[in-house]
């Protein structure tokens, strides 16, 4: 242990990283500050961007389409990225903050969850402007992944002057604790609304959503029908065929557990909705969009069995 500017020199539950434990203090002085101010969406609200993330996201909802159509409320922060070029009008705030925490030994940084509110639906050829915010800056946390702070943002969209909504963004910036053992898998979040999902893959099945209102097929698991809205629904077994609709090549960063480089592929099943898995059976550069693929499951530990896809290597269509 050493004094420092900061504070105090501590390590993060795992033992094997130093951290400098900044006063609460020095980081509650960044709550209110303003990260950004009067910015302009790069682009109004338009229908080419609507249907592009309604084909993305399988969304056939008809309020999003036709002569007078929404955009949908979840697109609310779309309207607001800057691209590469970023924004005219960002403070200094947030970079002296993330400075300070880079600085305290805090160097890692992950998205935890966001929260948005809708207040008046957005049509094409609305000109957003948002203003954001550092809301909230945590006490020093413990987690899995390591020791810092989360950090809040809260950006309010406007459209026309007037209030279209509010978006949270909350990240974690922290010091990595130490890594697990090479070969140890990290285990999927269950809970309530798809336990069923995994009771499926135990028993060599893959078990697929359907709606009790609408009929709609829906993956992955929610607890609702994003078509109709209906709370009821059933469950149908998947065939197992299917082809890659899209695929990545992880080749890093490294993790423990997996070996890099592999293949990870959109599959869209023979029922059509898609899933994400890897695509294994034929080697990671022979994967092609449009090969079919079959469904297996794969045993990784003495606890857990996955989900995977084996390619059939050759023409694709």
């Amino acid at each position: 242990m050493k004094d420092s500017a900061h504070g105090t020199a501590v390590q993060d539950i795992a033992g094997d990283t130093t951290v400098q434990d900044i006063a609460y203090e020095e980081l509650r002085a960044f709550e209110g500050r303003v990260a950004a101010e009067a910015c302009l969406g790069k682009d109004p609200v338009n229908t080419p961007m609507i249907r592009h993330w309604c084909e993305a996201m399988g969304d056939t909802h008809p309020a999003y389409a036709g002569a007078d159509p929404v955009a949908p409320p979840t697109m609310l922060q779309a309207w607001t990225m800057g691209g590469l070029s970023g924004h005219d009008g960002r403070a200094s705030a947030h970079d002296e903050l993330f400075a300070l925490l880079d600085g305290a030994g805090y160097t890692s940084v992950v998205a935890t969850d966001c929260e948005q509110e809708y207040v008046r639906a957005l049509r094409p050829g609305d000109e957003v402007t948002f203003d954001a915010v550092i809301e909230s800056v945590s006490e020093r946390k413990t987690t899995k992944l390591g020791t810092g702070h989360f950090v809040t943002t809260r950006m309010d969209v406007r459209a026309g002057g007037a209030l279209a909504g509010t978006h949270r963004f909350r990240i974690l910036k922290y010091a990595p604790a130490k890594r697990k053992p090479k070969g140890e898998r990290p285990r999927p979040v269950v809970n309530r609304d798809n336990a069923g999902f995994w009771e499926g893959v135990s028993g060599h099945r893959l078990l697929i959503q359907r709606c009790g209102g609408c009929g709609t097929l829906r993956f992955p698991w929610l607890p609702g029908c994003n078509a109709c809205g209906s709370a009821e629904w059933d469950t149908v077994a998947a065939s197992g065929e299917g082809t890659v609709y899209s695929y990545v090549v992880m080749h890093h960063p490294p993790f423990p557990a997996f070996d890099p480089p592999y293949a990870v592929g959109l599959v869209e099943l023979a029922e059509g909705v898609r899933i994400v898995s890897n695509i294994v059976g034929v080697p990671y550069d022979k994967v092609r969009i449009g090969m079919p693929v079959r469904l297996e499951f794969l045993r990784v530990d003495a606890e857990m069995e996955l989900p995977v896809f084996r390619g059939v290597p050759g023409d694709v269509g």
